[in-house]
């Protein structure tokens, strides 16, 4: 079924993060109303950002990136933080770390299973429309939830999500692979 441990531990991961964003659907506003009340919404979205950073960095450094890589990833984290920055409502980048997290982890998996030697045709693609899709089952799921509403915005921070992600993930791919060409 999965070409090797990595692919395997990928797609579970996956599963894990999809899981995760389904499991707290009914809490995430009663949470986020919390946290808004007691204006800590956005520390604790920065908190999230920084465990998030120093889980990048901590990667990083155990894989010794040459200057390329850091570059790219300096690059990548600009960009998150303009988007971020721009986007009005607090709840609405989670949108952008949960569905970017979900395709890259496709995008990986998928990507470590082509090369195991498997066909895996248009590998960013494919990630982009898993994890959109599965952004859209999320908006379908809200739409019968009584405390949650369907918001065909939410969709398209989907889309955009899996489309920085899997953008990220082959930027710093292209930078690891011109690395270890030269």
């Amino acid at each position: 079924m999965f070409s090797s441990d990595r692919e395997r531990r990928l797609w579970l991961s996956a599963l894990a993060v999809v899981v995760g964003i389904y499991s707290t659907l009914g809490l995430a506003r009663t949470l986020a109303e919390e946290l808004r009340d007691r204006e800590l919404l956005d520390t604790a979205f920065v908190i999230g950002v920084l465990l998030l950073g120093v889980t990048v960095v901590t990667l990083g450094l155990k894989m010794r990136p040459g200057g390329a890589e850091i570059g790219v990833a300096l690059g990548v984290a600009a960009v998150y933080l303009m988007v971020f920055a721009r986007m009005a409502i607090p709840e609405e980048r989670t949108h952008l770390i949960e569905y970017s997290l979900v395709a890259v982890l496709v995008y990986e998996a998928l990507t470590e299973r082509a090369g195991q030697g498997h066909h895996v045709p248009v590998a960013p693609l494919l990630a982009i429309l898993a994890a959109s899709l599965l952004g859209v089952l999320d908006e379908g799921i809200q739409a019968v939830l009584p405390s949650r509403v369907f918001d065909p915005i939410d969709i398209l921070f989907n889309v955009l999500a899996g489309v920085m992600g899997v953008a990220a993930s082959g930027a710093l791919g292209w930078a690891r692979r011109r690395r270890s060409s030269s």
